[in-house]
């Protein structure tokens, strides 16, 4: 298959579908909504909605009615962020080839719009999906899920870490800085697949399997940030480049090395493809996925 054509198509749907779920700018609250808008159609991969698609699809569920629940994911992510970004976090200019959301709107207003796409991302996950087969007791398993994954034990709990370890580089240990990424980044990644299998009516073998994809694509889509952060620019990824070094950040490169790192890299996808052993064709799209985003540019 060609991974570039499903990825653009993927990409045109989820923005289409974002772009309607969100209120549009008018009324009294047109400028929140506007700065919410920003940063979320501003672009990017959207590897975490169609990652959720495509286990649904892994599963040979239809995966166009779970569009909510994928842009729901999507929105979670574009509120980190937009708080990642803020002077008090990493305090970075650019995001996504734009001016990041504080830079646009102002500090307060851009606190705001994260924790408006994250209030609304579980108005989405809540609501009734009638033209999908979940259960209302998968989907509420799904979004139980998800909230774990964002809270204090995955992704929030994760930027704690990788603030306090900053400054540390090189002299923390792989097993502190495994953690720091399995909860800042991993643990968003993983939920996003584990969502479309849920919503896939997954059984216990295959949410396993696709739970032990999700989780080692994760820790390569990390590893491979860091890299880019080393050997790339600004241009290429849309945002600063170099500034892991700069602030002494706990990173694969600063601890292992640039090709050892790149080992790593490569060991995490050869994982992911084997978890997915017990998949048939209809998975080809995850094995794509996987070898795509060891081999991204930005």
């Amino acid at each position: 298959m060609d991974i570039k054509q499903f990825l653009a198509a993927r990409r045109e749907e989820v923005e289409k579908a974002l772009a309607e779920l969100l209120p549009p700018p008018a009324g009294p609250l047109a400028g929140h909504i506007e700065a919410m808008r920003y940063s979320l159609l501003a672009g990017g991969k959207r590897v975490r909605p169609i990652l959720c698609l495509a286990a649904a699809e892994a599963l040979r569920a239809d995966s166009k009615p779970l569009l909510p629940l994928a842009c729901a994911l999507e929105c979670i992510h574009t509120y980190s962020l937009i708080h990642d970004d803020l002077p008090a976090m990493d305090d970075d200019d650019l995001r996504r080839g734009m001016p990041t959301s504080h830079k646009k709107f102002g500090e307060a207003a851009a606190i705001l719009a994260g924790d408006g796409l994250l209030s609304f991302a579980f108005e989405l996950l809540a609501r009734p999906l009638p033209a999908a087969s979940i259960k209302a007791a998968d989907q509420l398993r799904l979004t139980h899920n998800i909230a774990v994954a964002i809270g204090p034990l995955g992704m929030v709990g994760g930027q704690v870490l990788d603030i306090e370890a900053e400054g540390r580089g090189g002299r923390i240990s792989l097993e502190e800085l495994q953690r720091i990424h399995r909860c800042k980044t991993g643990a968003l990644i993983t939920a996003a697949v584990q969502t479309g299998a849920i919503a896939g009516g997954a059984d216990a073998r295959q949410y396993a399997a696709l739970t032990a994809y999700g989780q080692q694509i994760g820790l390569a889509f990390q590893i491979v940030d860091d890299l880019l952060n080393v050997t790339s620019d600004a241009a290429t990824l849309g945002k600063a480049a170099g500034s892991d070094a700069a602030r002494g950040k706990a990173t694969y490169p600063a601890l292992l090395g640039l090709d050892t790192t790149r080992a790593k890299a490569a060991e995490a996808v050869t994982a992911a493809l084997q978890a997915l052993e017990i998949f048939d064709h209809q998975a080809d799209p995850l094995r794509e996925l996987a070898r795509y985003i060891s081999a991204r540019t930005h």
